[in-house]
């Protein structure tokens, strides 16, 4: 196994400081695929790893299945490894994670590196397959490393401080924006369930109220000296006149017997009989009668 780390320093890198710090070097390969291992470097950790993979390659070649291919970007940064035409990132190696990278001498189309996984904090083995550029790309991702290292020396330790408290920073933002966005929506769910009580209420309040509340009583007509028109059959009401006065009361018939101011009832001519007279004036009218009697008897 050559390491990259080890190279010799009288040996010229094969790209420019400025590709590696301001941009990137792209490769195409084939990914076998991660696997977990127990120590973060050494020869004899990465050739259990590479041999576990490549007998599970070729278990998924026998079903039929193809090794999917990726595109490797270097940077002093880390190493990405992208979807070759959607460009989507499926892994962010940082490259203060990686502690060891290798290519095989026995196989030259494999190389290896391991990273520690920023979520679950384990040493996972990537492993890759490149027909020509194998030892290139170990060579590049060493060349990155010792970048890194003058750059760190430079800063006295600071940029690489920074970029540790940015990831920290980036993580808690993305874990508190899942969170913001969780108590909105539980914010939202319990204005909506008050909002369908408020209507239920509502509507059970219109439901219950009585029709009859909102009928207004008719007054009766009246007629052109705006009185009420008299009605046997049904009882008199107290109904304001158009020009805003009560109408006089209707007398009540009561069988009681009303007396002048000398104690005397009212003369009823319809009702009275012979011995309802004075006495001198009942005389007199005997007496007329009794001439009348005779006046008739002569003739």
């Amino acid at each position: 196994m050559n390491r990259a780390f080890s190279r010799k320093k009288d040996k010229t890198w094969m790209h420019t400081p400025e590709a590696l710090s301001k941009h990137y070097i792209p490769y195409n390969a084939k990914f076998l695929g991660s696997t977990e291992v127990e120590q973060p470097k050494g020869t004899e950790v990465v050739r259990d790893a590479v041999r576990k993979l490549k007998f599970a390659r070729h278990i998924k070649k026998s079903e039929g299945q193809k090794i999917p291919k990726v595109e490797l970007q270097i940077s002093i940064y880390g190493v990405k490894i992208l979807d070759p035409k959607t460009k989507e990132v499926q892994h962010n190696c940082q490259l203060h994670r990686i502690s060891f990278c290798a290519d095989d001498k026995t196989d030259k189309r494999i190389f290896t590196f391991i990273c520690k996984d920023s979520e679950s904090n384990k040493h996972l083995c990537y492993v890759f397959d490149s027909e020509k550029c194998a030892e290139e790309i170990t060579l590049t991702i060493g060349q990155a490393f010792d970048l890194a290292y003058r750059k760190f020396l430079e800063s006295g330790g600071k940029d690489v401080e920074t970029r540790k408290q940015i990831a920290g920073l980036q993580k808690r933002s993305s874990r508190s924006s899942r969170c913001w966005i969780q108590d909105l929506e539980t914010e939202n769910m319990e204005l909506k369930n008050k909002v369908q009580d408020l209507e239920n209420q509502l509507s059970i309040t219109q439901v219950s109220a009585s029709p009859v509340s909102n009928v207004t009583p008719k007054s009766p007509s009246t007629d052109i000296f705006d009185m009420v028109p008299f009605s046997p059959i049904s009882p008199q009401s107290s109904v304001p006149t158009r020009n805003g006065t009560q109408p006089p009361p209707v007398p009540s018939r009561s069988s009681e017997i009303k007396r002048d101011l000398f104690g005397a009832e009212p003369f009823d001519p319809f009702n009275c009989g012979a011995g309802d007279f004075p006495p001198d004036i009942q005389s007199k009218l005997d007496e007329m009668q009794r001439q009348r009697w005779r006046g008739s008897k002569w003739d």
